[in-house]
């Protein structure tokens, strides 16, 4: 391992891939923040770029670098105008939307920069000290253990919720569920509930339902109530930029469990950043104490830490499988297998052996990355925190032009800005009825892979009985139960207590 890592340091710290990683790091922070653009369009269209470069190292650092610098940049998005680029930074709008709404957004992009650092850090570290044990790890994995991993993610998502709201969160989760099952099956390559619209038959794009739950009803909300436009700081002065000691020792505890929970997720295949950032909040939003709890989506900075620092330790995760295995986490890491293979390298259990210096430098090059995008975009928070002083008048143009362009760009299809416009005024309404909009897009997001991985598993078992013969689908299963029991006992119980204290008074 130590003669690897030389290699890599070699490598990674020659000229050409220092400037690999900072043009990299670049490109994938600026697209980031354009909602639409995700890291998947953007390595698609570099890879010709990459391979003219004809170095492998060279142009895999260059893919990774614009891989993490738009998971990094789409946070900005999420931020400041609620309008998530990507679905691994929808659970950062939460509560990284509230803060800049406050006056905060300095503070909440400084928080999600050294959250995403410290995250992508030490899943670098995790993964040059243990990417061969965990490979073997993650081919225990079939599609049972996915499918129960999916439960988990669903049966965290009182974490969504309001007080008070947890019946309307899992309505919500439903109906994402049953959106997720438009278009072809798993099973049957025939289109379901399409009502006859060729357009539905792919199903609903991502980036239009994250528009259509998040961007336009915000545009819709700032025209009905234009007192939400100046909340905060509106008078161009970008307070609270630092966070303080008290602040930086509560989220600390929460950025550490979350970069190796975030890793461990990243791992496996086919479970990616999305789902380690909604885990991510949900763990640290049920183990908070009560008063704390009562914060998460109001502007809790450990609820914008908790996801910030998981997505990125499973972007870092995302390459165990990748580079071990030669098996894809994620639709971004799928697209990279292709730019490796273009590129004349086999990954796999070899490539350690056979091409240390490409998979040294590689993990090398991470941990500068990190570096690298921390540098630069600390000091331009104050510059990118002033789009939020930009008058209303001009404000809401802007977010309806990124919200129409993304939804356009996502699928190149004019019949999705009629989509999201349909889905963005349901939105409005639902909002106004206080239902919470994010455990719908978490059922749509988590309703496929549920739907894939279940019906695989029915296929190779005959039935439903992999759930008894695989331990550690059971074991996941349960996990999934106590997540809905322990919240609704620990409300219960507070309940009681005060009752008894109301009786004794």
């Amino acid at each position: 391992m130590l003669e690897g890592l030389m290699i890599g340091l070699g490598t990674a710290f020659s000229l050409t891939n220092i400037l690999m990683v900072i043009g990299g790091c670049l490109i994938g922070t600026f697209i980031g923040m354009l909602p639409g653009l995700g890291p998947m369009s953007i390595i698609a269209i570099m890879i010709p770029v990459a391979i003219t470069i004809g170095d492998p190292s060279a142009a895999l650092i260059l893919l990774a670098g614009v891989y993490y610098g738009a998971i990094f940049g789409g946070s900005t998005s999420s931020i400041l105008i609620n309008a998530p680029g990507v679905a691994s930074t929808v659970a950062t709008s939460f509560d990284g939307y509230p803060l800049a709404r406050q006056g905060k957004a300095g503070k909440a992009l400084t928080v999600a920069a050294i959250s995403s650092f410290c995250g992508g850090t030490i899943g670098a570290i995790l993964l040059m000290v243990f990417a061969p044990a965990l490979a073997s790890v993650a081919l225990l994995f079939h599609s049972a253990e996915y499918f129960a991993l999916m439960v988990v993610g669903l049966s965290a998502i009182a974490a969504f919720a309001g007080s008070g709201q947890v019946g309307k969160a899992l309505l919500m989760t439903l109906l994402g569920l049953i959106m997720a099952t438009v278009g072809e099956g798993a099973l049957f390559n025939m289109p379901r509930f399409t009502m006859g619209v060729m357009d539905l038959q792919s199903g609903f794009g991502f980036i239009t339902l994250a528009m259509a739950m998040f961007a336009l009803p915000e545009a819709l909300y700032l025209v009905l109530d234009p007192s939400r436009s100046t909340q905060g700081g509106e008078s161009g002065e970008i307070k609270d930029l630092r966070i303080t000691r008290a602040e930086a020792k509560s989220i600390a505890p929460v950025i550490g469990r979350q970069s190796v929970q975030g890793f461990l997720i990243g791992v496996l295949p086919g479970a990616g950043a999305t789902i380690a950032s909604f885990l991510g909040y949900a763990v640290e939003r049920n183990i908070a104490p009560k008063a704390e709890q009562e914060e998460f989506g109001k502007g809790s900075l450990k609820g914008l830490a908790a996801p910030e620092s998981a997505n990125n330790a499973a972007c870092t995760g995302s390459f165990v499988p990748l580079l071990t295995l030669g098996i894809p986490g994620s639709g971004t890491t799928a697209i990279l297998l292709g730019a490796l293979i273009a590129l004349n390298v086999t990954p796999g259990p070899r490539l350690m052996v056979d091409d240390p210096q490409i998979f040294w430098a590689v993990i090398i090059s991470m941990y500068l990355g990190n570096l690298i995008l921390l540098i630069l975009n600390l000091p331009l928070i104050p510059y990118i925190a002033k789009i939020l002083a930009v008058p209303r008048s001009f404000l809401i143009p802007f977010i309806l032009f990124f919200t129409l362009m993304g939804a356009y760009i996502g699928q190149n299809n004019s019949t999705e800005l009629l989509i999201l416009v349909g889905l963005g005024v349901c939105a409005t309404v639902l909002r106004f009825a206080d239902y919470p909009l994010a455990p719908l897009l978490i059922g749509f997001i988590l309703g496929s892979m549920l739907e894939n991985n279940f019906a695989r598993a029915m296929q190779l078992y005959d039935g439903l009985g992999f759930i008894l013969e695989r331990p550690m689908t059971v074991g996941l299963l349960v996990l999934a139960a106590l997540l809905v029991i322990l919240p609704s006992y620990r409300a219960r119980r507070a309940r009681l207590r005060a009752e008894g204290v109301a009786d004794a008074d």
